[in-house]
């Protein structure tokens, strides 16, 4: 299956210069996400992880069906003020401005080895805050796996050491 033709790039948004890649008609065709979920899920399977940690807010229908499909639990990484306990935070820079993620302080311990998921790698920030997170609890990331890679930018570059896998390629 064609994965590439459930992608919408839609031009401008959410500012001007930005080419956003919409994943909805993805989601929608049950047989397109089954395969796209298999795909992300393949390359990391033989890494043994003991958690699954999605990135709000897409990184989330990706991350819950590979915890699915993988048998394991399953960590959200929130954005600032949205989790009601103890939290580890960590701010980032994206393409067109800052924000921050959290996890609960006891969402993983020393020893664990967690798989984090998102849809779209583009410069990394989110994605190294995402590690930063996971290494503040001692648990080790063992790979960053996604749907799309935007190739034309440094995301790969902040991730020095961690194993990324993408899907999709633009």
């Amino acid at each position: 299956m064609n994965l590439d033709a459930f992608v919408r790039t839609v031009p401008g948004f959410p500012k001007a210069g930005i080419l956003f890649r919409d994943i909805t008609p993805l989601l929608s065709d049950p047989a397109a996400f089954r395969e796209a979920v298999e795909a992300m899920a393949e390359p990391v399977a033989t890494l043994q992880p003991t958690h699954v940690m999605g990135i709000e807010s897409r990184g989330f229908i990706f991350g819950a069906a590979l915890a699915q499909r993988l048998s394991l639990g399953f960590v959200p990484a929130r954005k600032p003020g949205k989790l009601p306990r103890e939290s580890f935070h960590e701010d980032y820079g994206l393409e067109y401005g800052t924000d921050g993620l959290e996890i609960h302080r006891d969402a993983f311990k020393a020893g664990d080895r967690v798989l984090i998921v998102d849809d779209v790698l583009a410069t990394g920030g989110t994605a190294a805050a995402a590690r930063a997170l996971v290494e503040q609890t001692g648990a080790q990331a063992v790979a960053l796996t996604l749907f799309i890679e935007l190739g034309d930018l440094p995301g790969r570059e902040k991730l020095s050491g961690l194993p990324v896998f993408s899907v999709l390629r633009y």
